[in-house]
């Protein structure tokens, strides 16, 4: 029977990798070829507009056409067994809310959602965005932009994340290397609140933190975990 009442789970692009989602991010830095100073800045959007939405509009045609894993699904799943359960999510594809999450925080926000950079307007979004798209707030054209957290800009939904770090007994990180910031200090806040702090992943990690470490792919390694060694219900 599950030992762990208040569960904090951190994801990242490891399991929507398994849906056959590339992480974007290659070995020399680029991103779909394109350098993140091109496509994943305010800047970038500022001087590049029509690059910076094709560039998303491609990934969200990508994220479309992914489904959700067995990884996707047993979260949704054990989210349903457990009264407070809160899943973060580094990804901005939205396969963790097509497998029936909702206790969800995007904290990098989300390809299906624009905002508009005039009235702040969020809205859902299926469809390729341009530069001559109209808020439908405000009316004004040249303002939408993907709902993405890019480089300089805080993650969202923070003082909420600090405080579910702060109270759970159990912290699971999947599919993230646990080394880059801010996500990569939640191990650090979860231990020091006495939680019991577990890594699945496809590698190893250099942040010794983690109480226990559980290498595979997401879509064998979590429904393993949560299933047979935690006892959730299939």
């Amino acid at each position: 029977m599950n030992q762990y009442q208040k569960i904090v789970v951190l994801t990242g692009a490891g399991i929507s990798a398994d849906s056959g989602l590339a992480t974007f991010r290659d070995n020399d830095g680029l991103w779909e070829n394109h350098r993140i100073e091109e496509v994943a800045t305010p800047e970038a959007f500022d001087r590049y507009p029509s690059r910076v939405h094709r560039f998303y509009n491609a990934r969200r045609a990508a994220a479309a056409q992914a489904e959700p894993n067995a990884a996707h699904r047993c979260l949704a799943r054990v989210e349903q067994q457990i009264d407070e359960f809160v899943l973060i999510s580094q990804n901005v594809d939205d396969l963790h809310r097509r497998a029936g999450s909702q206790r969800l925080l995007s904290m990098h926000g989300q390809l299906n959602r624009f905002r508009c950079v005039q009235c702040h307007q969020v809205g859902s979004v299926n469809h390729d965005l341009a530069v001559h798209d109209a808020c439908p707030q405000c009316k004004k054209t040249g303002c939408l932009r993907p709902h993405i957290v890019w480089f300089g800009e805080m993650p969202l939904f923070m003082d909420d994340i600090m405080t579910y770090l702060m109270a759970c007994d159990l912290f699971v990180a999947i599919g993230t290397s646990g080394t880059v910031y801010p996500a990569a200090g939640f191990v650090e806040i979860a231990k020091r609140h006495q939680a019991h702090t577990v890594m699945l992943n496809l590698d190893g990690t250099d942040n010794l933190l983690f109480d226990k470490v559980i290498t595979g792919q997401a879509s064998e390694v979590v429904p393993a975990y949560f299933y047979e060694q935690l006892g959730f219900n299939r």
